[in-house]
C-alpha cells in the first residue's frame, strides 16, 4: 500500500507495546530492561491523541502490566514502569506471548487504534530461545500490520528474532542487556520514522471479529486420577478465557467438573465480566471421586448447560462450543451422548492424555479437533495450537438457525456390511464382528444420520437386519454382539453382491438412494469366490454404491480390487485379527462421504468430465537422499503417467530443494505428458545441506502456486502439492504449512525412515494425507493410495450450472466438496 513518512511537525500517533522476557534467565538483566523502557517512553509523546504505551511481561505465561488505554500521561506510564517486578518462571514461551499480545493487547477494546490507521508497534526484548514455535504468531502479527522489532542478548536465537521481526533488519542484538543504550538511538529512529498508511487498512478479522459471539463450556475431568495435574488444567482454562471477549455480552463461559457425577461450577449466564470468571476459575477446587463417567457428563452438559435457562444462546444462532479435558478412559458409554451433542450442533474440542487420547478423538467433532499430551502439566505446549484450531473453526462458522446448523453438519450414509460367514472364517469371525462394532461406534447412527445393515453369506446370503430395522446405535450394537457365525460352503460372493443390490439397497429396506444419500458397501471376504463377481459388482457401481473391500491372505486381491470402486478401496490383512490395523484407513475413506444437498438422481463416482488439477511435486534433493533420488524420480514419472496432462486438464510442476529450492519447471512450462516425462527423466540430484523444508514450502507458495507460473487457483482448479522428504527440516515448517492450508492447497507428504512423521502430518492438509515408507525404493507401495486421493481431489463448489448434481463429498473438515458427474452412456470413455 502507499505510505507517507510522518514529518516531525505532523500529528504523529503510535501504539507501542513492550514485550519483556521475564523468565529466570533475565533476572540479572531485568533492571537494565526496565531502564531501557523508561528511556524509550521519555522520548515518546504520550497523550490520549498521540502515543500510547502498553507493557507485557512473560515467561511460561504472559501478563499485561497495563494496556494501551490504561494510562494517558507519560508520568503515569513511567511510574508504573519504575515499579515493575521481575516475573520469573520457565520455560520461555515466546510464541504464546506473541499470540497473547495479538489477541489481548492489539484489539480496539484494549486501546489499539489500528482501525484509525495508527501504526502498531511491538518491541520485544528476549534473552533466550523460545521453547514453543514462534512462526504462526509472528505471521499473524505481520498480517495484522504490526511492526515488530526484536532485541536479543547472547542467549537469544538471532534467526528466531529475525523471523519474529517485521523485517530481518528490525532485529537487533546486544551482548548483554546492560548494553541496551547502544542500540536505543537506532531503535528510536526506526520507531519515530515509522510509515503510516494514507488510508487505514482493513484489518484482518480475528475470530472475535468474524464470530461476534460464542458460548463456551469447559468440561474438566475432576476424578482422583487428575488430582496432581488439576492446577495445570485450571491454569489452562484461565489462559484461554483471557483470550475471549466477555464484555459487551459477546462471549459467555461455563465450567463443569466431573468424575462419577457432573457438577456445574458456574453457568453461561452466571457472570458477565472476564474478571468475575477468572476469579472463580482461580478458586476452583479439585472435585475427586471415581469412576470417571465421561458419557454421563456429556449428557449432563447437553441437558443442563447448553439450555436457554442456563444462558445458552443457541436459539439465536450463537456457536456452541464444548472444550473437554479428560485424563482417563471413561467407565460408561460415550458414543450416544457425543452423537447427541453433535446432532444438536455443538462443536466439541478435546485434549486428552496418553490414557484418553483415542477416546477424546471419538468424542470430538473431528479427530483434528482433539489434541494429545502426555499429562496435563504439558498443556502450555499445545495451548497455541489449540487456540489456532479453535479460531480456524470459528472463523468458518456462520451464525444460522440451530436446526440448519445441525443438519449441515450431520453426514448421512447408508452403510451395509457384507460378511463372509463361510467355513473358512469360523475362527476369525469374532474379529470380524468386533471390527464391525468398532466401525459402528464411530458412525452417527440415528434416524436422520447414518443407517446400518449387516448381511452374512457363504453359499447363500442372509440379512441379519436392514437399513430401516434400527435407528439407534445401541440397538445395532446389541444385535451385532449376538451375531453367530453362519458356516457353509462354497463361497458365492457374486450371488451375495447381487443379493444386497436387489434386497438391501432398496427403498423398501430403508435405502435413501433416491434422496441422494451416499450408499456404501463394506465387504469382508476371506477367500476366493466360486461364482462370477464381475456382473453384480458392475451393477452395484452403476447403481451408485461405493464398494470397499477387505481381504485376508486367503482372498484373491485382484478379485477384491475388481469388486471395489477403485483398486485403492481394496485393503488387505494377513489375518482378520489384524483388522484394527486398517480400520482408520477405511474409516477415513468412508468419512469422506458427506451430504450437503439432496438429489433425486442416482450418482456414480466417475472422473468428472473436464476434471482439472494443478499438481506440484516438491522433492528433497539434499545430500541424504542421493541414493533414494532415482526412486523418487521414477515415482514422479509413474504418477505423471496416470494424470491427464494437457492445457485444459492436469498441469504439473517439479521443484527440488535442500538448502535452497529450485524449480525445474512450472505449471505452465509444458503442455504435454511427453515433455514433462522427458524433463523428469533428465532430473539430476541437487545435493546440499541443511534441509530447509519450511523455506521450500514458502517458495512454492510465492513462486509456483501463482497465476504467472500457471496456477489456475482463481478459476477454482484444485491445487495439489506432493512433498517427498527424507529428513527432518532444519527450519520451522509451521507458518508455510498454515499458509498453504489457508490458500486451499491440498498437501500430501511422503517420508522415509529419516523423516519426522509428526512434521509431515503438520505439513499435510490432513494428518491422514501423510504417508510413510521405510525407504524411497518402497514408493510403489503407496502410489495407488496417493493416486486415488489425488484423482478424487475435491473441487470447491462454486458452479452455477445445474447439470452438476447433488451428492457432495467433503474430504477435509467438511469445507470442500467433490462434484460427481453422472456416468452417461454413449459418451467417450475418456476420464
Amino acid at each position: 500500500f502507499n505510505v507517507c513518512f510522518i514529518a516531525e511537525g505532523d500529528r504523529k500517533r503510535r501504539d507501542v507495546v513492550f514485550l519483556l522476557d521475564g523468565s529466570d534467565g533475565t533476572r540479572n538483566g531485568f533492571p537494565a530492561m526496565k531502564e531501557f523502557v523508561q528511556r524509550m517512553v521519555e522520548k515518546l509523546e504520550v497523550a490520549e491523541n498521540r502515543d500510547r504505551v502498553s507493557v507485557v511481561q512473560y515467561s511460561r505465561d504472559p501478563e499485561a502490566h497495563f494496556y494501551l488505554n490504561t494510562y494517558m500521561t507519560k508520568e503515569e506510564v513511567l511510574d508504573h514502569v519504575r515499579g515493575l517486578r521481575h516475573k520469573g518462571g520457565r520455560p520461555l514461551y515466546t510464541g504464546a506471548a506473541l499470540q497473547y499480545v495479538r489477541d489481548n493487547v492489539f484489539p480496539a477494546s484494549s486501546g489499539s487504534r489500528q482501525l484509525e490507521g495508527v501504526p502498531q508497534i511491538l518491541i520485544l526484548l528476549s534473552g533466550g530461545r523460545s521453547l514453543d514455535s514462534v512462526d504462526a504468531a509472528a505471521s499473524s502479527l505481520k498480517e495484522l500490520g504490526v511492526l515488530t522489532f526484536g532485541i536479543g542478548s547472547r542467549g537469544s536465537d538471532s534467526r528466531e528474532l529475525q523471523r519474529i521481526s517485521y523485517d530481518p533488519n528490525y532485529a537487533l542484538s546486544v551482548t548483554d542487556f546492560s548494553e541496551l543504550p547502544n542500540v536505543q538511538e537506532q531503535l528510536l529512529a526506526s520507531v519515530q520514522a515509522v510509515a503510516m498508511p494514507i488510508t487505514p487498512a482493513s484489518p484482518t478479522l480475528t475470530a472475535d471479529d468474524a464470530i461476534p459471539r460464542k458460548d463456551v463450556v469447559f468440561l474438566l475431568d475432576g476424578s482422583d486420577g487428575t488430582r496432581n495435574t488439576f492446577p495445570a488444567m485450571r491454569d489452562f482454562v484461565q489462559r484461554v478465557v483471557e483470550l475471549f471477549n466477555i464484555e459487551a455480552n459477546r462471549d459467555r463461559v461455563s465450567v463443569v467438573q466431573y468424575s462419577r457425577d457432573a457438577e456445574v461450577n458456574f453457568y453461561l449466564n452466571s457472570y458477565a465480566t472476564k474478571g468475575e470468571i477468572l476469579n472463580t476459575v482461580r478458586g476452583l477446587r479439585h472435585r475427586g471421586g471415581r469412576p470417571l463417567n465421561t458419557g454421563a457428563a456429556l449428557q449432563y452438559v447437553r441437558d443442563s448447560v447448553f439450555t436457554a435457562s442456563a444462558g445458552s444462546r443457541k436459539q439465536e444462532g450463537v456457536p456452541q462450543i464444548l472444550i473437554l479435558l479428560s485424563g482417563g478412559r471413561s467407565g460408561d458409554n460415550i458414543d450416544t451422548p457425543a452423537s447427541t451433542l453433535k446432532e444438536s450442533g455443538i462443536l466439541i474440542f478435546g485434549i486428552g492424555t496418553r490414557n484418553s487420547s483415542r477416546e477424546v478423538q471419538r468424542i470430538a467433532n473431528d479427530p483434528t479437533y482433539a489434541q494429545s499430551i502426555n499429562e496435563f502439566s504439558d498443556l502450555p505446549s499445545v495451548q497455541q495450537q489449540f487456540i489456532s484450531s479453535l479460531n480456524n473453526v470459528l472463523g468458518q462458522v456462520k451464525p444460522m438457525t440451530p436446526t440448519v446448523a445441525a443438519e449441515r453438519r450431520m453426514a448421512r450414509r447408508d452403510v451395509v456390511f457384507l460378511l463372509d460367514g463361510s467355513d473358512g472364517t469360523r475362527s476369525s469371525f469374532p474379529a470380524m464382528r468386533d471390527f464391525v462394532e468398532r466401525m459402528v461406534e464411530r458412525l452417527n447412527v440415528s434416524e436422520k444420520g447414518d443407517h446400518v445393515s449387516v448381511v452374512q453369506y457363504s453359499r447363500d446370503p442372509e440379512a441379519h437386519f436392514y437399513l430401516n430395522t434400527y435407528s439407534r446405535k445401541e440397538d445395532v450394537l446389541d444385535t451385532l454382539r449376538g451375531l453367530m457365525h453362519k458356516g457353509g460352503r462354497p463361497l458365492n460372493t457374486g450371488a451375495a453382491l447381487q443379493y444386497v443390490r436387489d434386497n438391501v439397497f432398496t427403498a423398501s429396506s430403508g435405502s435413501r438412494l433416491v434422496e441422494g444419500v451416499p450408499q456404501l458397501l463394506i465387504l469382508l471376504s476371506g477367500g476366493k469366490s466360486f461364482d462370477n463377481v464381475d456382473t453384480p459388482a458392475s451393477s452395484l457401481k452403476e447403481l451408485g454404491v461405493l464398494i470397499f473391500a477387505i481381504g485376508s491372505r486367503s482372498s484373491d486381491s485382484r478379485e477384491l480390487q475388481k469388486i471395489s470402486n477403485e483398486p485403492s478401496y481394496a485393503l488387505s490383512v494377513s489375518d482378520f485379527a489384524d483388522l484394527p490395523s486398517v480400520q482408520q484407513q477405511l474409516f477415513t475413506n468412508i468419512n469422506t462421504v458427506f451430504v450437503e444437498g439432496t438429489s433425486s438422481t442416482t450418482t456414480t463416482i466417475a472422473e468428472g468430465r473436464r476434471q482439472r488439477r494443478d499438481v506440484v511435486f516438491l522433492l528433497d534433493g539434499s545430500d541424504a537422499t542421493r541414493n533414494g533420488f532415482p526412486a523418487m524420480k521414477e515415482f514422479v514419472q509413474r504418477m505423471v503417467e496416470k494424470l491427464e496432462v494437457s492445457e485444459n486438464r492436469d498441469q504439473v510442476s517439479v521443484v527440488q530443494y535442500s538448502r535452497d529450492p529450485e524449480a525445474h519447471f512450472y505449471l505452465n512450462t509444458f503442455k504435454t505428458k511427453e515433455k514433462i516425462l522427458d524433463s523428469v527423466r533428465g532430473l539430476r540430484h541437487k545435493g546440499g545441506r541443511p534441509l530447509y523444508t519450511g523455506a521450500a514450502l514458502q517458495y512454492v507458495i510465492d513462486n509456483v502456486f501463482t497465476a504467472s507460473s500457471g496456477s489456475r487457483r482463481v478459476e477454482g482448479v484444485p491445487q495439489i502439492l506432493v512433498l517427498l522428504s527424507g529428513g527432518r527440516s532444519f527450519d520451522s515448517v509451521e507458518a508455510a504449512a498454515s499458509s498453504l492450508k489457508e490458500l486451499g492447497i491440498l498437501t500430501f507428504g511422503i517420508g522415509s525412515r529419516g523423516s519426522d512423521s509428526r512434521e509431515l502430518q503438520r505439513i499435510s492438509y490432513d494428518p491422514n494425507y501423510a504417508l510413510s515408507v521405510s525407504d524411497f525404493s518402497e514408493l510403489p507401495n503407496v502410489q495407488e493410495q496417493l493416486l486415488a486421493s489425488v484423482k478424487a481431489v475435491s473441487i470447491p463448489i462454486t458452479p452455477t450450472s445445474q447439470t452438476v448434481t447433488g451428492t457432495c463429498v467433503a474430504v477435509l473438515y467438511n469445507t470442500l466438496c467433490l462434484v460427481f458427474l453422472h456416468d452417461i452412456p454413449n459418451h467417450s470413455s475418456e476420464s
